[in-house]
């Protein structure tokens, strides 16, 4: 059922396949209907392939996507900044995508542009726009998919991921509340985080000397990882989302434990020094709706 497959993928197209993925009770209608999606979250930091900056990034992104019956869809979110020294609009995403559901088999693809605040420190802020998909196999006491994104850097090369995710889904309170404990393996280049090292970190801080009275950006040396090039291990997840649907509304809460591999090692004009990694948590919660565009017959 297209309703179902959007619910439990379009998260995850979304973010990249690392926030949370949300699905619907079975037993719903089996017509496929169009339908809009409307989402309101939170999440208590920005976390992207196991790594994120040294300041928390709290956003509240609130996002409405309609879902044609063919498996089309276009969703459309932003992302506030919630932390007290900087509330603003930090991001604004338009994604166009596909879905799909054949007996066992379910999957998209999507398409995503990224819109960042030009002083935005997120570990994504230089990326533009990303291409990702999803395949999806249930085995009925495990669902596996798999994962593959190219996205696209302002001023460097396109990194290349690929992924792993394994989750079992049970259903209790008369199917009313999922629970999906995940696994998830990430593995890629890491272009973007050296474009962000040379922007955000390191004392090169974007809007740096941007006080009162002044325009200015302070220039600090550039920044290399010597890794970014090579297909590496990155990010292993565990995760345990939980979804709980009372009619056209789903409340979902995903406390995230990120185990950040293959630490980098960076050169500046005066040293080189390997990154000391640490595993994250970090947690999203949000409340969704969904409404058809028509009423069945």
């Amino acid at each position: 059922m297209k309703r179902n497959l959007s619910i439990s993928l379009v998260l995850l197209l979304l973010m990249g396949g690392e926030l949370y993925a949300q699905k619907t009770s079975e037993g719903q209608s089996s017509s496929e209907e169009s339908y809009f999606l409307t989402d309101i979250s939170y999440i208590n930091d920005a976390v992207f392939m196991g790594r994120r900056d040294s300041i928390a990034a709290p956003y509240i992104l609130p996002s409405i996507g309609y879902y044609d019956q063919s498996g089309i869809f276009v969703d459309v979110s932003a992302s506030y900044l919630t932390r007290a020294e900087e509330q603003r609009v930090d991001l604004f995403m338009v994604t166009a995508g596909y879905l799909f559901d054949s007996k066992n088999w379910s999957g998209g693809a999507s398409g995503t542009a990224y819109f960042y605040n030009e002083d935005s420190y997120n570990v994504q802020s230089e990326v533009v726009a990303d291409i990702t998909g999803i395949l999806s196999y249930d085995l009925k006491a495990l669902e596996l998919s798999v994962y593959a994104s190219s996205y696209f850097n302002k001023n460097s090369s396109p990194d290349i991921f690929l992924g792993f995710m394994a989750d079992r889904t049970w259903y209790v309170f008369d199917n009313h509340l999922l629970i999906t404990p995940r696994i998830s393996l990430y593995t890629g280049t890491q272009y973007f985080y050296e474009e962000y090292y040379s922007t955000s970190r390191l004392g090169n801080r974007k809007g740096q000397g941007k006080g009162s009275g002044s325009s200015t950006t302070t220039e600090v040396a550039s920044v290399e990882i010597a890794q970014a090039s090579e297909f590496n291990l990155l990010n292993l997840e565990l995760s345990l989302p939980l979804q709980y649907r009372q009619q056209q509304l789903i409340f979902s809460f995903t406390p995230v434990c990120a185990l950040p591999q293959s630490s980098a090692t960076l050169t500046t004009e005066d040293a080189i020094f390997e990154e000391d990694l640490r595993n994250v948590f970090y947690w999203s919660a949000g409340v969704s709706y969904w409404f058809n565009t028509k009423k069945s017959n």
